[in-house]
């Protein structure tokens, strides 16, 4: 089962490994020499896969060290494996914890989940995703249709819920949000249902009353349980490169945000955002999205990352 989770993210990361793995390993040919130009063209290549300027300068200092030190030979088997552990260190989930899946233990009772992000990034598919994965692992299970402005979204939902095979809470388009999700979570405390996750509509980072909302269901959450929500995961969509770093951090400033939820990396050659996203947010991103399948959102694991991106 192991190995069949891990082919899916090398499979899903083979954009962003021919990218990268491929363009090193051009400028580091068998027996050729690791001298300062080679590093530059390594460092510009992790740049370019979205790494971030101070992730690659890190990690171009460490392989210097490294080759300076002759802890490397020549060639590009030694910097790819000095490689994989330092990007490995980077995303490592660390204090943060992963997302509770599977037979683990839930924090709450219920486990209350807030799932926020920009248009298009895929929420309403993650939460589907998350209802049905949950449900396989015998967890009873409460979605929230907080999106109560984007027409069909709340169709959309319902189609995951069915699929799922879990009760889903709605109001009528253009009701209060923060009232759907008090009413959920009322809902799932009375049922003694394990997971409620909360769906909520796209905004753009930089709309003022929008995030504003997301605050006031926050509160709405609160009043019934104070440790709710126990995650607030912000979707994002990795083919944006940078421009999700920016939608990270004002989402954070706004939610407090405990986790990111990262889609399309099997779209993208510039999965490397992972990294940028862990190093420079210090937030932990705890799911990834490689395909369209329900089995195509994983929990994120940084040494599987680390090695689908350099192992051919």
């Amino acid at each position: 089962m192991l190995g069949r989770f891990f082919d899916k993210i090398k499979e899903g990361l083979s954009k962003t490994r021919d990218a990268m793995h491929d363009k090193i390993a051009a400028v580091v040919p068998i027996g050729g020499r690791v001298d300062d130009e080679t590093l530059d063209e390594i460092e510009a290549i992790l740049i370019q896969s979205d790494i971030g300027l101070e992730t690659s300068s890190e990690i171009i200092e460490e392989l210097r060290r490294a080759v300076r030190e002759e802890k490397i030979s020549d060639g590009p088997e030694g910097v790819m494996r000095l490689l994989q552990e330092r990007l490995a260190a980077a995303v490592a989930l660390g204090e943060d914890g992963a997302l509770p899946m599977g037979s683990a233990p839930l924090p709450g009772a219920p486990f209350v989940v807030l799932v926020v992000g920009v248009n298009g990034a895929g929420k309403t598919t993650t939460v589907g995703k998350l209802a049905k994965q949950y449900a396989d692992a015998g967890k009873t299970v409460i979605v929230a249709a907080c999106d109560t402005f984007r027409a069909g979204a709340v169709a959309q939902l319902d189609v995951w819920a069915e699929r799922a095979g879990v009760d889903i809470v709605r109001a009528q388009q253009g009701a209060d949000p923060a009232a759907v999700a008090f009413d959920a979570l009322a809902a799932a405390k009375h049922r003694g249902v394990d997971v409620l996750l909360v769906d909520t509509a796209g905004r753009l980072q930089n709309k003022t009353n929008l995030m504003e909302e997301l605050k006031k269901i926050r509160r709405s959450l609160a009043k019934q349980d104070p440790q709710a929500p126990h995650e607030t995961l912000l979707v994002l969509d990795a083919t944006n490169g940078q421009n999700a770093l920016s939608q990270a951090r004002e989402f954070n400033q706004t939610t407090e945000l405990t986790g990111l939820a990262l889609t399309k990396l099997d779209g993208t050659a510039k999965g490397g955002i992972v990294v940028a996203l862990r190093k420079e947010m210090d937030l932990p991103v705890k799911l990834i999205g490689v395909g369209e399948g329900v089995d195509d959102l994983q929990p994120f694991d940084g040494e599987d990352f680390a090695r689908a991106l350099f192992e051919r």
